[in-house]
């Protein structure tokens, strides 16, 4: 997005089709595009404008080694009239040779301060029914990315017609902070296979994954003062079980294991009481 507002302000509108070529994310990424539009491209010049032309390549870590080993050829014979500038989420994935001759801008998520405003452009634009705690939560479950906070809008609009917060985590199917309260409830207070049984009731109910749930009770964690070794081991064992989620574990076999680590945890906090 800021790429193309440049780009907009640099050329004018009849322009703009001649002078800027965006490849997207759905578009062929072989070799063979390299050595095709982008090379014609950027090989012609323009007759009676002045300034360069701009090659915009979004998710460039999807291309492949020999089309970045291709374009760093093309970079390096057209760059007295052609610019270039690749969107990546993996800078690990473009190879050396390319980072070399760029130069790096890093995009960090936004704040709530600037992502409010825009919603609530677009809420008012739209005629959308937005509580102040479906605010909150749009901007708690979208982690700065607006994009994903708009989806995130019309999704609940168009499946509830009021965004409350209670919807908002009902349609992303994201556990809310009632469900993780219970859910902690539950592993330090009940015995285990009471806490099992009623964990495993909730997940199936609201169709939660236990990767999300893992990943709010991680927060908790770090909230409570729990001593510092007992905390560590905690932290540990979640990590561990994070880790098998991310393999493709069994989630009724880590859903015990985690229960299993708070209740030692539990047990270990009495003992040293």
């Amino acid at each position: 997005s800021t790429i193309l507002a440049c780009a907009r302000q640099l050329y004018r509108e009849r322009e703009f089709g001649s002078m800027v070529l965006e490849l997207n994310a759905s578009d062929d990424r072989g070799i063979d595009i390299v050595r095709g539009p982008i090379l014609s491209f950027a090989s012609t010049r323009t007759i009676f404008k002045k300034g360069f032309k701009l090659v915009i390549l979004d998710e460039a870590d999807a291309m492949t080694q020999d089309a970045q080993n291709a374009l760093r050829r093309v970079i390096e014979k057209f760059t007295e009239n052609t610019r270039f500038c690749l969107i990546c989420n993996y800078l690990s994935k473009i190879i050396p040779a390319l980072q070399s001759r760029c130069t790096r801008f890093r995009f960090g998520p936004l704040t709530p301060e600037l992502m409010v405003p825009r919603l609530q452009h677009v809420i008012q634009e739209e005629g959308v029914d937005v509580t102040e705690d479906g605010m909150k939560a749009l901007v708690t479950l979208s982690s700065g990315d607006m994009r994903r906070a708009l989806n995130i809008l019309q999704s609940t609009a168009m499946a509830f017609g009021k965004v409350t917060e209670e919807n908002v985590y009902t349609c992303t199917g994201h556990p809310l902070k009632s469900d993780i309260s219970n859910i902690l409830d539950w592993m330090l207070n009940q015995d285990f296979s009471t806490a099992y049984r009623k964990i495993m009731e909730l997940k199936t109910l609201k169709g939660l994954a236990l990767q999300d749930i893992l990943t709010e009770i991680h927060l908790f964690v770090h909230r409570v003062d729990f001593p510092p070794s007992i905390r560590i081991q905690l932290l540990i064992k979640m990590a561990d079980i994070e880790y098998r989620l991310a393999a493709g574990t069994s989630e009724k076999i880590q859903l015990s294991s985690l229960i299993a680590a708070f209740q030692v945890t539990r047990d270990l906090i009495v003992a040293e009481a």
